[in-house]
């Protein structure tokens, strides 16, 4: 029998403020470990929990595409760009489960968005209907192991993705940009010129 519908779905959301070496390297593994045939990749439209006003959204769409264009099983999702008002992974993840019937989904998120999970609006129906599958934090205190109290979590289904998850921070790099420093190694070349062709992140003060 064919299966149109692809049977193993990934959803990664995220600022992506701008998006960087280790967003790529969390969905070149998480597509080759839990065997994704998709990777719908969520840019936040509206981020309910970011005090600070992102980049317009057409850029990190942009930037998103070009962080991600050698990856063929990512697809970069504007629906949540498109939504009005707060933006929630539980919205997203049922449309993309209404869309494909009888798939199986898995929610990707680093280790500090783990350790926030339940603060998720509906985190309980997104652990009945996804497996989380997290890139744990590259440190020796945690030894790459999911949040403790998940342990005996009845409802949360997570896998560790076999990765320590690269310190690469979007707030570092963009405070660097704005100091006009070049993020050699965090950020992809075609990300980086796109950055500096539509003057992002500069230091716009005299």
């Amino acid at each position: 029998m064919n299966h149109t519908s692809p049977a193993r779905i990934g959803v990664y959301g995220g600022a992506f403020d701008p998006p960087h070496t280790a967003h790529h390297e969390l969905a070149a593994v998480a597509i080759a470990q839990l065997k994704l045939d998709r990777l719908y990749v969520l840019p936040t439209g509206e981020a309910w929990h970011k005090s600070r006003t992102l980049t317009p959204a057409r850029h990190r769409l942009a930037m998103a595409r070009l962080n991600f264009e050698d990856l063929t099983q990512a697809v970069i999702d504007e629906r949540e760009m498109l939504r009005q008002g707060p933006s929630y992974t539980i919205d997203s993840l049922k449309e993309l489960l209404d869309a494909h019937p009888g798939a199986e989904f898995f929610v990707l998120m680093g280790a500090d968005q783990a350790l926030l999970f339940e603060t998720w609006k509906d985190w309980q129906q997104i652990a009945r209907l996804a497996q989380l599958a997290v890139a744990p934090r590259q440190t020796a205190s945690s030894s790459g192991s999911l949040p403790h109290e998940w342990h005996n979590h009845t409802l949360i289904k997570a896998t560790l993705l076999n990765m320590p998850l690269a310190i690469v921070s979007a707030t570092d790099i963009r405070t660097g940009l704005e100091q006009g420093s070049e993020p050699a190694q965090t950020l992809k070349p075609a990300v980086f010129q796109y950055i500096q062709h539509h003057h992002l992140y500069m230091d716009h003060h005299d």
